[in-house]
């Protein structure tokens, strides 16, 4: 048995010969276990059981033949050479590669190239051959091209070339396992092991969609989505370096909190302790309100949050934000440092990593790994930023643009129009008594010239597919006009001479349309009189829409640039709705931001006993392209006005009140003044990478339903585990546990 277990060995070896030919020279006892010595095998499926021998004899027999086999497999594929690091790429050096077979190129059955796939590493090609037959390069090639593509191996052969371009030769090298500035490596094969099996049933090809369950696969096969988890830690590791040159100090806070209502649903765990629930954080923000009371000058963390919310594609009920706060500071001071940690970004990642395009998307891959084919990425760098930001009152934004995060490289505004249409034109694209009406021009921004008719194909078919909100608002949907010269009033007959000749006269307020073009599409809503709230209007949500369509046909150059500003002078309240829990009081508004918000100037305190409506609040939210990146604000360091507000102004119950009982007694106790900021981490590396989807940006997402589909979670509970936590599915109203009384019997 011994000299069997020592032939099943040599005869395995990856290195010496291919799987089928290792098969026949099996002593034949052995051929029938083969399969279970070969993933890759169609027998593969076998599993290693006991054998069902007739007698106590063979069945120990059986059982021992299986332990060796285990055995030699686990030694073929468990021990392997360690890799080489950065200073043994030399040319003629021996080196060893771990890494995927991801292309075979046979040439001819003496000539095999193949490609290896390393982790941030540069490409490396390693070639076989021979002259003789039986000789070691032989047995080489033969193992190389049995190996099944996908594979992991460990290469071993000799460095012939190491290739560098004069970009990447000053770069820092991104893993300690290759020399800095090189790009590609080839190596002369002496010999390749196989570390596991890639099995035939999975089928790969160019351009291959694997399913959300296959998580795994979308991120192995995916270079764009591998390429941006790549950068992501890249994008934290030069935040961290900005806030730790400023002074900051990381402080880690816990994920088990306890429920409060700062203005989001939350997600509870429950404990043993019967009636007892933790709750995970919707942000740390009561702990660094605390770190502050507790001397900590600057605090940052990159901390996780937790938000039962409806998802869409850049939110997720489980995220990632950079949290920071600064005492004895001011909302300018936190803005500040928040520019100072995002324009910093460019310069950095510009060094380390170069813009590539793929058909429609664009992402990064580090310079090492540039491609001569990359020819594409010529231009497309990360560009430049320039501080201070722009600023923008909420009021403005939403009156210009209508939206509180509005996209600066939209090429057009929102005007208001309804004191030159006429009442008739009015009346029919809105059921509202004296109603305000806007209106943008949008004009296609390509070098050719565009046809009146093919602007109306566009709109004909934008407005067939308008999402459900829109056409069916009940303030009236959208109305487009393209304007055309040869028809009757140049294509606006709907607004009548009068409505036609105020548009475009060229008044203040309205120059947009004073010198207007074939195939310019004109776009009418109207909405409420009253001010703003919330988050964007009708239009506003039209104006966005109608830009990315354009941009997706053609009609408008894709911009690549970030439209950094700052969104200020929020209101300090917001009426309830039935979305947003806000915070349990009973004054029908909640805070906008959320409660420890400072209102923004001497006026606004006053306003808070008079018209708290009316009051701002010293809030900053930071936007990009249409992307709010994150919020901050003052907070109210003293516990009396944070009592107040609670209280008074959102008619919180003692029992709400006194859940920040544990912030109040901490800004009792001489806290200093203090703001801060969160920045949605997975958002900015998603727009930094040029995606719209967060889910492009975590290895792990959850679904719009907030599942995991990789690993099937949430998970179905089960009756043991509701009654270790005094738990149950709700029985007429009653759970225990939470309720102290079972409700009686009918």
């Amino acid at each position: 048995m011994a000299q069997s277990r020592v032939s099943l060995r040599r005869l395995c070896s990856p290195q010496i010969l291919s799987f089928g030919e290792s098969r026949q020279r099996l002593p034949l006892q052995l051929r029938k276990t083969w399969p279970l010595l070969n993933p890759a095998s169609p027998a593969s499926s076998v599993r290693l059981t006991h054998s069902e021998s007739s007698t106590a004899g063979d069945a120990e027999s059986n059982q021992k033949l299986i332990g060796q086999q285990l055995r030699d497999e686990w030694s073929n594929y468990s021990q392997f050479p360690r890799a080489s690091t950065a200073p043994d790429f030399k040319d003629g050096q021996k080196v060893t590669v771990h890494g995927f077979l991801v292309r075979r190129r046979v040439k001819s059955s003496k000539l095999v190239f193949a490609d290896i796939q390393v982790d941030n590493g540069p490409a490396i090609q390693v070639t076989s051959h021979f002259k003789e037959l039986e000789s070691r390069g032989h047995l080489t090639t033969q193992a190389l091209r049995a190996i099944p593509l996908y594979s992991p191996v460990s290469v071993t052969g000799t460095v012939a070339k190491l290739y560098s371009t004069p970009e990447t030769t000053e770069t820092s090298p991104i893993s300690a396992l290759f020399p800095a500035g090189i790009t590609r490596v080839d190596i002369d094969l002496n010999s390749i092991q196989p570390l596991n099996d890639f099995p035939k049933d999975i089928i790969v090809s160019d351009g291959v969609q694997f399913p959300p369950t296959s998580r795994h696969l979308q991120i192995r096969f995916s270079e764009a989505l591998r390429a941006r988890l790549v950068v992501r830690p890249r994008i934290g590791l030069e935040m961290r370096k900005t806030l730790d040159g400023l002074g900051f100090t990381e402080v880690e806070t816990p994920i088990l909190f306890k429920s409060t209502p700062e203005g989001a649903r939350e997600f509870l765990v429950p404990t043993r302790r019967q009636g007892l629930a933790y709750a995970l954080p919707q942000s740390p923000q009561q702990y660094k309100q605390i770190l502050m009371s507790s001397g900590v000058r600057g605090y940052y963390q990159f901390a996780r949050c937790f938000r039962d919310e409806d998802l869409r594609a850049d939110r997720q009920p489980e995220f990632t934000q950079l949290d920071l706060e600064m005492s004895f500071a001011t909302g300018e001071d936190v803005m500040r440092t928040v520019e100072a940690l995002v324009s910093q970004l460019p310069t950095a990642l510009n060094a380390q990593f170069s813009m590539v395009r793929r058909g429609d998307d664009v992402y990064p891959v580090p310079n090492h790994s540039l491609k001569s084919t990359d020819g594409d990425s010529e231009g497309l760098r990360w560009p430049g930023l320039s501080t201070p930001f722009p600023r923008l009152p909420y009021q403005e934004a939403m009156a210009r643009f209508g939206s509180d995060k509005p996209d600066l490289r939209i090429p057009f505004e929102i005007r208001r129009v309804d004191h030159v249409l006429p009442a008739e034109f009015i009346s029919k694209i809105t059921h509202l008594e004296n109603p305000i009406v806007e209106a943008f021009k949008f004009r296609p921004g390509n070098e050719e010239e565009v046809e009146a008719k093919m602007m109306v194909k566009f709109v004909d078919k934008l407005m067939a597919n308008c999402p459900t909100p829109l056409a069916t608002n009940p303030d009236g949907a959208p109305v487009a006009l393209v304007y055309a010269t040869r028809m009757p009033l140049r294509g606006l007959s709907s607004l009548g001479h009068d409505g036609f000749m105020g548009l475009v006269s060229g008044q203040p307020g309205l120059e947009d349309f004073e010198n207007l073009e074939d195939g310019d599409i004109l776009v009418f809503q109207a909405r409420e009189n009253k001010p703003f709230s919330g988050g964007s209007t009708a239009l506003g949500t039209f104006r966005n829409l109608i830009y990315q369509e354009a941009v997706s046909k053609g009609f408008l150059p894709r911009n690549f640039d970030f439209k950094f500003l700052w969104v200020t002078d929020f209101p300090m309240f917001t009426p309830s709705n039935e979305t947003d829990p806000g915070q349990g009081g009973h004054a029908g508004f909640s805070a906008t931001h959320h409660p420890f918000t400072a209102p923004l100037t001497d006026e606004d305190v006053e306003l808070l006993a008079t018209d708290p409506l009316r009051a701002k609040a010293d809030h900053y939210d930071l936007v990009v392209n249409g992307v709010e990146l994150g919020g901050g604000s003052r907070r109210i360091h003293l516990a009396k006005m944070q009592e107040y507000i609670m209280r008074e102004i959102l008619k919180m119950t003692d029992e709400g009140v006194g859940q920040f009982s544990h912030l109040l007694e901490a800004l009792r106790a001489g806290c200093p003044p203090h703001a801060g900021f969160a920045l949605g981490f997975d958002r900015l590396v998603a727009v930094f990478t040029h995606t719209d989807s967060v889910r492009d940006v975590i290895a792990f997402p959850k679904s719009m339903k907030g599942e995991d589909l990789m690993v099937k979670s949430p998970g179905e509970i089960t009756s043991e585990q509701l009654a270790t936590y005094h738990l149950a599915f709700p029985k007429k109203g009653w759970l225990p546990g939470i309720f102290p009384k079972e409700p009686k019997e009918e």
